[in-house]
């Protein structure tokens, strides 16, 4: 049976080089499973694999789609099935890296259908959001969809925005377009979390938003104001530069606040993933990666 090697955890663990150097082992491609790098535009601040990375490695899901483009959960699991499909004609395995834990979800699982939200919906949440923040989206949905709000990731602003363009669509909250209903996989699936401890991810994650600093992150969120307002664009990097050419915070403020939101969602990372009792975890050591090959 053919096989799919899901590689998961927070950001800057080291999923990167540990998924190249698996792939390599087996002599396969890879599927990303993150929701920004697969925007063109994007490159400093989603920490895209660099070009020697990329062309080490045949990769599926980088630099794939515009950032106009709305992509979500239902999308990725149609890409990346076709992705998966056709690394196995010529390979039995296949690596997918990230730190998107529903698009995971819906490649291992399946996804329940959502209704198709009106562009001026959409519009209308990703604007109330860049203007009002986190706050106005957790009294908003806190107000209207109390029964959402108890079991939601109340600090996930990519979360909170997909349930209230539902709410306004629709009418519904959306629990209702839920089912649990599990898609079984023609292919086996082994999972495998990378992790550090605290401080060392923590020192990770403070280098690394130095570093995009230092090879033009503010430069590159300055080309993408003209399209600030698309769904792609309000993350975790961006949105807080965009306050500082807004205005609203100096540089070193906008740098600190970059750095505190990329450990809280690194945070929110590690809690969606430690709930999955398929995830096996192990240090992104690179002696580790024979261990997961014997897993074949």
């Amino acid at each position: 049976m053919n096989i799919v090697f899901i590689i998961a955890g927070p950001t800057a663990v080291g999923k990167t080089d540990f998924a190249i150097s698996l792939a390599r082992h087996f002599g396969t491609e890879i599927i990303s499973a993150d929701s920004r790098q697969c925007y063109k535009e994007m490159k400093i601040g989603v920490a895209r694999p660099s070009e020697e990375e990329l062309a080490a490695v045949k990769h599926h899901f980088i630099a794939s789609h515009a950032v106009t483009e709305d992509l979500n959960a239902g999308s990725f699991e149609k890409y990346a099935l076709s992705a998966a499909d056709a690394i196995f004609r010529e390979h039995k395995v296949a690596v997918m890296v990230g730190g998107t834990g529903l698009y995971i979800k819906a490649f291992c699982e399946g996804i329940d259908p959502m209704p198709v939200v009106p562009d001026e919906v959409r519009a209308k949440v990703t604007g109330g959001y860049a203007q009002k923040g986190l706050i106005w989206l957790q009294k908003e949905l806190q107000q209207k969809d109390l029964g959402f709000w108890q079991v939601a990731e109340q600090q996930n602003p990519q979360r909170l925005m997909r349930a209230l363009e539902v709410l306004y669509a629709t009418g519904q909250s959306i629990l209702a377009f839920r089912t649990a209903k599990r898609t079984e996989r023609p292919f086996r699936i082994i999972k495998i979390g990378l992790e550090l401890p605290k401080e060392i991810l923590h020192g990770r994650i403070n280098l690394r938003v130095d570093q995009m600093m230092k090879d033009g992150l503010l430069e590159e969120v300055r080309s993408l104001l003209p399209y600030r307002s698309h769904n792609a664009l309000q993350t975790v990097g961006y949105r807080e530069l965009f306050e500082h050419l807004d205005g609203k915070t100096d540089l070193e403020t906008a740098i600190a606040n970059i750095k505190t939101n990329t450990r809280q969602y690194a945070k929110r990372q590690m809690t969606w993933f430690r709930k999955d009792p398929e995830m096996e975890w192990m240090s992104p050591d690179p002696a580790n990666i024979a261990l997961v090959a014997e897993k074949r």
